[in-house]
């Protein structure tokens, strides 16, 4: 199966999430939280991903995610930056009032279905611009990003990509004229960066078909961000070579942050069989792989297993009925 077809799930998945939390998050909302980035880092923590959306699952999850680091991401629709009653500033509330930084990441591309949210209009675009700076303005957090596996938008649609380059300035400028410590990025994916589109990617791996030229359209990111996903291409942790991580260093001069890592833990799909020891392998390959880099920020993409499907189903640190993997404990043991 083809990795659009897996990643529509997630957006899906992330979708419902957001409109539950929007509604559901009023239950816990606690006053006025501290607004300012008051944690230092390195950050790490996992993505906004409770078991439920019930409310003692609700609550459950940002205590099991300030266990997990320091930090909470959400990832959605860059319109809901403009609505102060929507999800992103609910989960950032919520995660000041629980110590944990939030990372709010913008997008109006949809990787999985390869198409844009809405048209880059002059309306939109200065939208777009307004509703990031009053996210910032508001909040002062440490990270703020904007485009998710922007590679993915280049691949499917040069002509919105290069919208997408045009516009990344004027939002860089305007996020740090409202907050000017906010570190402000945009976030690749590094298999198909690296040439990797191969096994559950549903292309051919071609490493001499590298992407990297394409960090050079973000001269203004004060980070490179990326996703990871190596276990779509690799059957397993070990054949991940010694510079898997590293070689990064030779293309990117600028701190570096995953925003989602993951390897699932499931017996599917066929071929692409894991288990929760491979999976806490995995875990502990990747902090040892990227010591040498200067990784401000390192997101697991689920705290608990999502309803999705394979291989992402497996993919959280916690199953569905709260027994916490191996790798969890290995999670909790890396450094940055």
């Amino acid at each position: 199966m083809r990795l659009a077809l897996f990643l529509l799930a997630i957006i899906l998945v992330a979708g419902c999430a957001q409109q539950k939390a929007s509604t559901t998050t009023t239950l816990f909302q606690s006053g006025n939280a501290p607004q300012g980035n008051t944690l230092t880092g390195p950050f790490k923590g996992v993505s906004f991903s409770p078991k439920s959306f019930g409310a003692e699952d609700f609550v459950q999850f940002f205590a099991t995610a300030k266990e997990t680091g320091n930090m909470v991401t959400w990832a959605g629709d860059w319109n809901q930056l403009g609505d102060a009653t929507s999800a992103p500033y609910s989960i950032a509330q919520l995660s000041r009032s629980n110590g944990i930084e939030p990372l709010a990441i913008a997008s109006y591309y949809s990787q999985g279905e390869g198409r844009m949210l809405r048209q880059l209009t002059d309306e939109a675009r200065k939208n777009y611009i307004e509703y990031a700076a009053r996210f910032a303005e508001k909040y002062k957090p440490k990270y703020l990003a904007f485009g998710i596996e922007v590679n993915i938008m280049r691949e499917k649609s040069p002509e919105d990509f290069e919208a997408f380059v045009s516009l990344f300035p004027d939002v860089y400028d305007a996020v740090k004229a409202k907050s000017p410590e906010t570190t402000v990025f945009t976030i690749f994916q590094l298999e198909r960066i690296k040439g990797m589109k191969g096994g559950l990617f549903g292309g051919k791996n071609d490493p001499s078909k590298t992407e990297w030229d394409i960090l050079e359209k973000f001269p203004k990111a004060d980070l490179v961000g990326f996703t990871t996903y190596p276990g779509l291409v690799y059957g397993s942790p070990s054949n991940l070579k010694d510079d898997y991580y590293s070689e990064i260093k030779s293309h990117v001069s600028k701190p570096v942050a995953f925003t989602e890592i993951g390897w699932h833990s499931a017996a599917s799909p066929y071929g692409w069989e894991s288990s929760e020891s491979e999976q806490a392998d995995f875990v502990k390959a990747f902090f040892n792989l990227t010591g040498s880099l200067d990784t401000k920020i390192a997101i697991w993409s689920f705290a608990y297993d999502p309803d999705t499907k394979d291989p992402f189903k497996g993919i959280g640190l916690i199953t569905k009925d709260g027994k916490k993997k191996l790798s969890w404990q290995q999670w909790l043991n890396g450094r940055l």
